[in-house]
């Protein structure tokens, strides 16, 4: 084991979801506590400060955030303000800085990645991603965990820096087989459905390691007008095989409004697959449940997992079609294994723990 001492912060974005996780490692390791106290006050102006409760030297800090966690707010000028993303991030440098580079060493823990969505730039606009990870480059951040992200290719940003991007694989193959046993694991029965071109690489990886056919839908969009901040799409256009009579997975890195998805079941539907499944890393659900209610009681889909490694809406959590894949373990070992300085690949790419998975699941 490693001699470093490890230390975990939470904001309070991360907080509830941080406490099972430290409980977990602590079982792990015998211990009491990793978990250091961090806030970020506010002024009535708006303005904050980042204050840690304990010492961090020597330490190797772990700081976790959810830039994703619109639940909370604060008070400026006698008014509450909900918290964005740019807020959320405003405060872990804030936290990171209050470290006053006493750490040894300092791992960022962001399961969304910070403005992922801009990953590229089409014309004068800004690259928020990259100048998020050259900042905490500059503020002495040694490694960044992210999952998932949007585009794999911003680890290019930092090529010197270590930035790990997790797949969720694993988790929602064991959720899957654990939630349905009536799978029939082969290409007549089941196929694996990329819903744009962007995801065609995750589902490249489910369909090789579960043996099957896939299929993807090329977005077409309307490159002339901008509405909420994208190009609409106009239509999605199919590629693979006969649907008929099979079920479907869809894999996709996050839900937003849940349009897209809506519109992708419809046409697998109408092409005759039996059930349809969504598996989305994260649930962001940004435009509310009425649409994808609508669409599960017309039968457009069968269930939606997604993972707890973004805030949930109680309201999320109610719903019948709804099914939460924890992540809280696989922070855990994540943490674990950086801590002791072992090799993340088994992490990161866990394709012999999928088999193992559906190999004993074939064998019931």
């Amino acid at each position: 084991m490693s001699d470093r001492q490890l230390g975990i912060i939470a904001l309070e974005s991360y907080a509830d979801r941080a406490k099972r996780i430290n409980q977990i490692l602590c079982g792990w390791r015998k211990e009491e506590n990793f978990l250091i106290e961090a806030q970020c006050p506010r002024f009535a102006s708006g303005e904050a400060k980042g204050v840690i409760g304990q010492s961090v030297r020597d330490k190797d800090i772990y700081i976790l955030v959810d830039v994703c966690n619109n639940s909370l707010k604060y008070k400026m000028d006698g008014e509450l303000n909900r918290m964005s993303p740019d807020d959320h991030y405003q405060d872990l440098k804030r936290v990171i800085a209050a470290c006053n580079g006493k750490a040894e060493r300092i791992t960022v823990v962001m399961p969304f990645l910070y403005e992922s969505r801009q990953h590229r730039k089409t014309g004068r606009e800004s690259l928020d991603c990259a100048v998020m990870l050259k900042e905490l480059e500059f503020l002495g951040v040694d490694n960044i965990v992210t999952f998932d992200a949007h585009d794999p290719r911003m680890q290019n940003v930092l090529p010197l820096n270590g930035i790990e991007n997790i797949s969720p694989a694993l988790q929602f193959t064991q959720a899957f087989l654990t939630e349905y046993e009536d799978i029939q694991i082969d290409s007549d029965h089941l196929m694996f459905i990329a819903p744009d071109e962007g995801a065609t690489e995750r589902v490249v990886f489910f369909a090789s390691i579960f043996g099957v056919n896939l299929g993807m839908f090329y977005k077409r969009r309307d490159y002339a007008n901008i509405v909420d901040g994208t190009n609409p799409i106009i239509a999605h256009d199919f590629c693979g095989g006969s649907l008929e009579g099979m079920d479907a997975v869809i894999v996709d890195d996050m839900i937003a409004s849940g349009g897209s998805i809506i519109d992708v079941c419809k046409q697998i539907k109408e092409r005759g697959a039996r059930r349809i499944f969504v598996f989305s890393t994260f649930g962001l659900f940004s435009g509310g449940f009425a649409k994808l209610d609508r669409a599960y009681e017309e039968g457009l889909f069968d269930r939606i997992f997604t993972t707890n490694l973004v805030y949930q809406k109680p309201e999320l959590l109610e719903k019948e079609y709804y099914c939460s894949v924890s992540m809280n373990h696989y922070i855990a070992a994540i943490i674990d294994t950086l801590n002791k300085s072992k090799s993340m690949q088994n992490l990161t790419k866990p394709a012999d723990r999928m088999k193992e998975t559906i190999n004993a699941y074939m064998r019931k």
